[in-house]
């Protein structure tokens, strides 16, 4: 059973599991799924079931994955859920040494342009979407002026409202309530920028 929050990733060789392209692939797959075989996941990332489920073991070795609890009877499949429900990785607990900063940068980035992909992948396939779903997605600027500890008060309130917009979504769910639900992905960026002088 998972726990219910989120680890938090502070050494690097974790960090550096992580922040492969495909074992990110198939971290955020098995968060959407809770659920899945290294077969279910070679569909949807295109690749050899063996080289996902090489993939797999090394992000359990990390802990950041686990067995997950049979869900058919053929015992020659292997289940995998993710070990919490989900990480957090700051920039605070990689200060200090050039290395430990480089990794969190590079991984940094390597989420980044994921990110950049899905909602690009979004935008290609929006014609697909019924109109009801592309008028409710999100896309959206904002400019302020803040101090750190401001931008911090916002940043925990917004993860306070999804954290009970995801709670209310998962009761209704196991409710029963599927009608219409799909999976949605939030991305949010709140970081400092200076205007550059003409």
């Amino acid at each position: 059973m998972p726990s219910e929050e989120n680890r938090r990733i502070t050494d690097v060789g974790t960090l550096k599991a992580l922040a492969h392209p495909l074992r990110a692939n198939l971290y955020r797959l098995l968060c959407v799924e809770r659920v899945a075989t290294a077969s279910q996941l070679s569909e949807q990332v295109d690749e050899a079931v063996s080289l996902v489920s090489y993939h797999l073991r090394r992000l359990a070795g990390h802990g950041l994955i686990e067995e997950a609890e049979p869900q058919t009877g053929d015992g020659r499949e292997r289940w995998w859920q993710p070990a919490s429900d989900g990480v957090s990785i700051r920039d605070e607990d990689f200060r200090g040494e050039p290395g430990r900063a480089a990794a969190h940068l590079a991984a940094t980035r390597l989420f980044h342009d994921q990110r950049a992909d899905h909602y690009r992948r979004y935008l290609d396939e929006r014609p697909t979407w019924a109109p009801e779903w592309n008028t409710a997605s999100v896309d959206n600027e904002s400019w302020m002026r803040l101090t750190p500890a401001e931008l911090t008060a916002l940043k925990q309130e917004l993860e306070a409202l999804l954290r009970r917009h995801d709670e209310q979504a998962r009761a209704a769910e196991a409710a029963g309530d599927t009608e219409g639900r799909e999976h949605v992905a939030l991305y949010a960026y709140g970081f400092p920028f200076r205007v550059r002088p003409a």
